[in-house]
């Protein structure tokens, strides 16, 4: 157990604290949940790369973590009106699509590494400046007006690439796992 999987627990553990505070209304406290999350996110993975903290546990609990808190936060601000409904499900499915694709390749004695894609990196930079956007802007009475709009759109289109990405490589690997692990490297 390293220090950056501990932080990615404790990145879980504010999952029901943001459930809690999307319910009650507690804008303040959910966009305060979700900045800490998402600086805890970076500290973590500073943290595994500087110190050589870096585990297998920590390649899966990182990003179940961030997609188990991203998920919640699109859900609750889908429910609550903040996001269109479309993005939400667009975003939650990508997910769900993706783990299961990873778990069926696994069960089938295929299992693939995980590699985050750029265009994957990208779709979460975009996911996570939206909601803390969102987020914001129902805590401070702000608003970005288009903006926003711009980011619903950019977070739209970055999704829909993301997953097709990874079902092209997943549909790869599965027809030849021997050749087919994604060749992209996260660099742009």
């Amino acid at each position: 157990m390293t220090i950056p999987n501990l932080i990615s627990i404790a990145r879980l553990l504010a999952v029901p604290v943001m459930i809690w505070a999307l319910i009650g209304g507690n804008w303040p406290l959910a966009f305060a949940t979700f900045v800490i999350a998402g600086i805890s996110d970076a500290v973590d993975g500073a943290i595994a790369r500087h110190f050589d903290q870096q585990s297998t546990l920590g390649l899966y609990l990182d990003p179940l973590a961030d997609k188990a808190l991203l998920s919640t936060v699109f859900i609750g601000l889908g429910l609550l009106g903040r996001l269109p409904d479309w993005l939400v499900i667009a975003v939650v499915s990508r997910d769900v699509l993706i783990v299961a694709a990873f778990l069926l390749a696994y069960v089938m004695g295929l299992p693939m590494t995980v590699r985050p894609l750029f265009v994957s990196k990208a779709t979460t930079a975009a996911q996570i400046v939206l909601a803390a956007v969102v987020l914001g802007e129902s805590a401070f009475g702000l608003s970005l007006g288009y903006g926003t709009d711009l980011l619903v759109g950019a977070t739209l289109i970055l999704t829909v690439a993301s997953a097709a990405a990874y079902l092209t490589d997943w549909l790869r690997h599965m027809a030849s796992p021997d050749e087919a692990e994604p060749k992209d490297d996260g660099t742009p």
